[in-house]
């Protein structure tokens, strides 16, 4: 079927009439069960070929942390028809580039060649789907990638353990497996038998557990020609079974300090449990965000950094997922201000938003940010690919690519009162000191 994305019609200032841009884009099944989506967009010669696999780091077994992430590496090791090695050279030489990325929910991989390579690109995932050489020497090799990944990333880099919730997931969740990092532990990697690796792939590395998406300057009818013969003999898999765990509610606030050898400033952190991705609440939160600290004019901002100067930098942000969310709030300190203080200020500007609706003035504001911010995000074929895979995979509803936007421009100024009261709740929350290590003071 053929579907119409409408691209926002964006204002950069209130009372501006917006334009909108019209794309399509076709999306069908494989017998196989694999997903497919073409867009086409002509305007300059480059395609983008991605597949996203619904995979990701909650879906590994207990003991067995970080797989999910390690195949994001060891896919591209080689297959039976490309040589080890020899992956990103072929990417390389035919004027591609090419990446991938793991979350808890999913795994995604891509290719952006000129167009006239479009065919490599749909062969190479196909290889990558069904002929991947996953052998010892791969895997020493990927482990030794990995750990260095997680020395760089979280070790040793400065605040990695908020950046990358090591330090703060285990507290926001006791049952399911959003509590492990995406990057696992360096000794569960050790101890994996190389046919536990050879086991994960055969489980979640399916064309019926996995979104092809190719997007840019196209020909659909020979696209799917191409697609036809590289994936349709790809043999289905079993259905994957998907995480069903429920955690209990947050009822008592949680006090913790983490300890950060990479760092010399402080931060207080406040960390809530909050609703799936899917759920319109995920959206209003993610207002609130903009409204406590997208840019110098963010409350927070002028409140903490500009005004009092008790704080270096603020932040809030939502962690989006599939199954449940968490919200992060927080503050640097400024000096030798207590990190009790940050808390107090945070938990007033908490209180004004469960109070007090935002003004008219602040919530026009709001909507032309968010605005802006869908026509950035499907502004190239790379990005366009990325939220195509991500909306058919996670949401279930590829179409809010189109649709999107109109949650937001739904949310009411009563609405984020409201959310705010429902999460932003001190008995519902991680409330964390995150503290240099004594010795690196």
């Amino acid at each position: 079927m053929i579907k119409k994305i409408s691209l926002a019609a964006f204002t950069l200032l209130s009372g501006y009439l917006g334009f909108s841009q019209e794309v399509e884009f076709t999306e069908y099944e494989l017998d196989n069960g694999l997903d497919v989506i073409l867009h086409q967009d002509n305007t300059a010669p480059v395609v983008t070929v991605g597949v996203m696999y619904h995979v990701g780091a909650k879906d590994e077994e207990a003991g067995r942390t970080g797989f999910a992430h390690f195949f994001e590496h060891l896919l591209f090791e080689g297959t039976e028809n490309i040589a080890r090695g020899e992956w990103f050279n072929i990417v390389a030489a035919n004027g591609g580039s090419n990446n991938a990325n793991t979350t808890q929910d999913r795994t995604y991989y891509y290719e952006t060649f000129p167009s006239n390579n479009l065919e490599l690109g749909l062969w190479m995932e196909s290889e990558r789907m069904v002929h991947p050489v996953i052998n010892k020497i791969g895997v020493d090799t990927q482990n030794e990638v990995v750990k260095e990944e997680k020395r760089t990333r979280i070790d040793n880099a400065p605040y990695g353990k908020i950046i990358y919730s090591t330090g703060i997931s285990p507290y926001m969740f006791d049952k399911h497996p959003y509590k492990n990092s995406v990057i696992g532990t360096m000794e569960d990697l050790d101890a994996a038998q190389l046919e536990e690796f050879k086991s994960f792939f055969d489980k979640y590395y399916g064309p019926n557990n996995a979104t092809l998406v190719v997007t840019g300057d196209i020909e659909v009818d020979q696209t799917k020609k191409w697609i036809k013969n590289y994936f349709s003999t790809i043999p289905s898999k079993p259905e994957v079974e998907r995480v069903n765990i429920k955690e209990s509610p947050i009822t008592e606030e949680i006090i913790a300090k983490e300890y950060d050898n990479n760092i010399q400033i402080p931060a207080k952190l406040y960390v809530y449990r909050t609703p799936s991705m899917k759920e319109r609440d995920a959206y209003v939160l993610d207002m609130i965000s903009s409204i406590l600290t997208d840019g110098k004019s963010s409350r927070m901002y002028k409140k903490m950094v500009d005004e009092d100067k008790e704080a270096l930098q603020v932040l809030a942000f939502p962690r989006s997922q599939e199954d449940y969310g968490t919200y992060v709030m927080g503050a640097l300190a400024m000096g030798e201000t207590p990190l009790a203080q940050l808390g107090e200020s945070m938990d007033e500007e908490i209180k004004k938003l469960q109070t007090t609706l935002i003004s008219e003035k602040e919530y026009q504001k709001l909507q032309n940010k968010f605005e802006n911010r869908f026509v950035n995000s499907n502004s190239s074929v790379e990005g366009i690919a990325s939220s195509l895979a991500t909306y058919h995979t996670l949401y279930g509803n590829t179409d809010l690519i189109n649709d999107e936007i109109e949650i937001y421009r739904n949310i009411t100024r009563e609405d984020i009162k409201e959310v705010a009261n429902k999460y932003l709740k001190k008995n519902q929350r991680l409330n964390l000191d995150y503290l240099p290590t004594p010795e690196s003071k």
